[in-house]
């Protein structure tokens, strides 16, 4: 027979412990409410900012000049997507040169480094000088190696495929999204032949997108089909890839946040000469569309944070409607053995 001593005191227990559940001081891996309102606020309000730079051969420099303005101003690049003239750029930057060192390499240039004439073979400029030259820049450094997130973008000869690098060989990659047809040589890279990426992505946004960017800075430099027509091979060469490429470049843009557009329009495809101008016309540009870039990044930023905020706060709801439940279902427990019960 069971000492009513022993009974009081097993109910005594039993008490204690559903009362405990139900005043919230038993044991759980629940983080303090507060904490939980605050962390998640400032992990998600980080927005991940890409770099999508156009092509445009000599106007290319123009990108250099747009890079030092947005880091004079404090805008971090996470990402790095290039076409053409923007892929030279863009392996530099995602190797870790900032916008002055590059500035220097441009001054530094030899055309020589970088042109080596073939004419014996299907283009003028076969493209192998350009391919040592952007490796040895970048430090040897395969595209998967870079300090930067980095996407080159080519087109597939084969099939006209639109075709984004973001493993191997640098130099290979720049060169083939380079390759003006009827100027450089198409490029063999594992069986397929590429060709220049502004025939199919001029401004490579969705490569940027791609890459995880949720904010895409574009950067156009991109001649329009208008006018006279030109007077020179590379001229009439360039014209044609600008008219292919033009609408489905202008759809492409689009889906940018911001579009920078440098006014380098008049710089022809080899005028190497007037690299500072265009630099300039790059950091011009760039500081125009600073205050839209900074209010929309802001915007952005406020919308991930007050999100968070919510989240935050939703899920200190459910938990503290869990918590009554479980005190619901104690006290049912309770008062079946004492009578009482309380979730006060």
């Amino acid at each position: 027979m069971r000492s009513p001593f022993r009974a009081s005191a097993l109910l005594a227990l039993c008490t204690a412990a559903l009362m405990a559940a139900c005043s919230g001081d038993a044991v759980r891996p629940t983080p303090p409410v507060a904490n939980a309102a605050k962390a998640p606020a400032v992990a998600t309000s980080k927005v991940r900012v890409g770099l999508a730079l156009g092509g445009g051969a000599a106007k290319g420099f123009a990108h250099i000049g747009v890079i030092k303005m947005l880091e004079a101003n404090g805008i971090v690049i996470d990402v790095v997507s290039g076409t053409s003239a923007g892929s030279v750029v863009g392996a530099l930057y995602a190797s870790g040169q900032d916008a002055f060192r590059m500035q220097t390499t441009a001054f530094e240039l030899d055309e020589g480094r970088i042109r080596d004439v073939s004419l014996f073979s299907g283009g003028v400029v076969k493209g192998e000088k350009l391919q040592l030259y952007v490796n040895e820049l970048v430090g040897q450094r395969k595209l998967e190696s870079m300090k930067k997130p980095l996407a080159v973008v080519a087109t597939r000869l084969e099939d006209g495929k639109r075709t984004v690098f973001t493993r191997g060989n640098t130099g290979q990659a720049v060169r083939a999204s380079s390759s003006i047809p009827g100027v450089f040589e198409p490029v063999k890279i594992a069986g397929n032949t590429y060709v220049d990426g502004g025939v199919v992505s001029p401004v490579p946004v969705d490569a940027a997108r791609e890459l995880g960017a949720e904010f895409v800075i574009a950067v156009d430099i991109s001649s329009k089909a208008a006018g006279a027509a030109p007077d020179s091979l590379l001229g009439n060469v360039n014209r044609s890839i600008t008219i292919m490429g033009q609408k489905l470049g202008a759809l492409e843009l689009q889906r940018a946040d911001v579009v920078i557009r440098p006014s380098v329009l008049d710089i022809g495809a080899t005028d190497f000469e007037q690299k500072n101008r265009a630099i300039l016309e790059g950091e011009r540009a760039a500081l125009a569309a600073m205050p839209q870039i900074k209010a929309k990044l802001a915007q952005l930023r406020k919308a991930r944070a007050d999100a968070a905020q919510a989240s935050a706060r939703k899920a200190a709801a459910d938990a503290a409607r869990r918590r009554q439940a479980e005190c619901e279902a104690a006290r049912g427990r309770l008062e079946r053995l004492t009578g009482r019960g309380d979730c006060g």
